[in-house]
């Protein structure tokens, strides 16, 4: 049955929030690369605090000034040292900050608009020690009692959300519509089969000439948007671009950088998107900060993953499944592939029987999990996405 009502988020990557999310990713990421380089092994870490300072700037039509930078605080646990051989966690967290900056904004200056301090402390020993032991077979021990859920498939407004962002950030940013921003947060509202959108982009006025040309840069940003709710089945859709701007007055959307962390908002890790890349208050979320969480053993991280790819898998799968969700409990201590609890709702199709499949239910779900230390390699590559 679907819902009468449907609410939908995205907060694309240059979003304060999106953007502590992937520095705290990156952080973790790259300290697993520094780590098996060092000592053959990923060691204990937890890096999934971080927080993001709003700056203070002026943005005006043909550039602006910042006139403070934003702040970015990573913090978090992460084994320091190994018999005398001291591990650069600051450096580390500095340099892939910048470097995660650069590669996304296309007009941030991460050498002088912003500033990166880590805060990371070394791991507690009992934390250390949780994560250095292994069952009868090898398996990392889950270092928190802790859930995951995951649905599949998307619904048509949820695939659309998606599309949006990534249409406009997947764009060649520093040819293709120079004057957007990376900060975009999509937001849609379906009820019945009345659909209302509202976008809000940080435009950049070096970019922009005059308030003409702003004007200009919304209306080809709408009819983007509206050209796919077209291709998604929505045609009965209101679409809004910078709804609180108020031209008469000269108060707009507008950015030197192309993020609103540079005055107008701050930012936090896991107050953003779930692991499948949405906001989604009418569907089951976990509230955990995946980003930062160490692969090997934060069930925090895996089983929300897992969660998401055991419906996928079972949806594509089984035919007669038109729709399925998971929940997944971990207790601390207990082997990553042992959950606590595994509940599968699932949704079938006219005159099928869910106990008639059960069995093939069963054995996704099985080898799925079977699976788990298999994930690690994606998360350190970055294959896996947790925003």
């Amino acid at each position: 049955m679907t819902n009468e009502v449907e609410i939908v988020e995205r907060k694309g990557i240059g979003h304060p929030d999106t953007i502590c999310d992937a520095l705290a990713e990156t952080l973790s990421r790259n300290l697993c690369q520094e780590y098996q380089r060092r000592f053959g092994e990923i060691l204990h870490h937890n890096v999934d605090k971080a927080l993001l300072c709003g700056g203070r700037a002026v943005a005006t039509f043909g550039g602006g000034s910042i006139i403070a930078p934003f702040n970015i605080y990573l913090a978090g646990r992460a084994i320091a040292e190994v018999g005398g051989e001291a591990v650069p966690i600051k450096e580390i967290a500095v340099e892939g900050s910048r470097a995660w900056l650069k590669a996304n904004l296309h007009a941030l200056d991460p050498e002088r608009q912003v500033r990166v301090d880590a805060l990371v402390q070394h791991t507690s020993q009992d934390l250390q020690t949780l994560f250095s032991r292994r069952d009868l077979r090898g398996i990392a021990l889950a270092n928190d009692t802790s859930f995951g859920v995951g649905y599949a498939p998307l619904t048509p407004l949820e695939r659309l959300v998606l599309a949006i962002e990534k249409r406009i950030n997947g764009r060649d940013r520093e040819r293709a519509m120079p004057a957007w921003g990376e900060d975009i947060k999509v937001m849609a509202v379906r009820s019945a089969d009345k659909v209302e959108i509202t976008v809000a982009c940080a435009m950049i006025g070096r970019f922009l000439a005059n308030m003409d040309e702003y004007l200009e840069q919304k209306v080809l940003l709408e009819k983007l948007v509206r050209k796919l709710a077209d291709e998604h089945g929505f045609t009965a859709r209101d679409v809004g671009v910078n709804t609180a701007d108020s031209v008469s007055s000269g108060s707009i959307y507008l950015t030197v950088t192309g993020t609103s962390a540079e005055a107008g908002d701050d930012g936090q890790v896991g107050r953003g998107n779930r692991v499948n890349g949405l906001i989604t208050p009418c569907r089951p979320m976990s509230l955990e900060a995946a980003a930062g969480k160490n692969p090997v053993s934060h069930v925090g991280k895996i089983y929300n993953v897992l969660a998401r790819d055991i419906a996928e898998a079972i949806v594509a799968a089984i035919p007669e499944i038109e729709s399925a969700q998971c929940l997944m409990v971990s207790r601390i201590g207990a082997p990553v592939t042992l959950p606590a609890l595994v509940q599968i709702k699932i949704a079938t199709r006219e005159a099928v029987r869910i106990a008639d499949l059960r069995k093939p239910v069963d054995a996704i779900v099985g080898d799925r999990i079977a699976r788990i230390p298999e994930l690690v390699s994606g998360f350190v590559a970055g294959s896996i996405s947790v925003f």
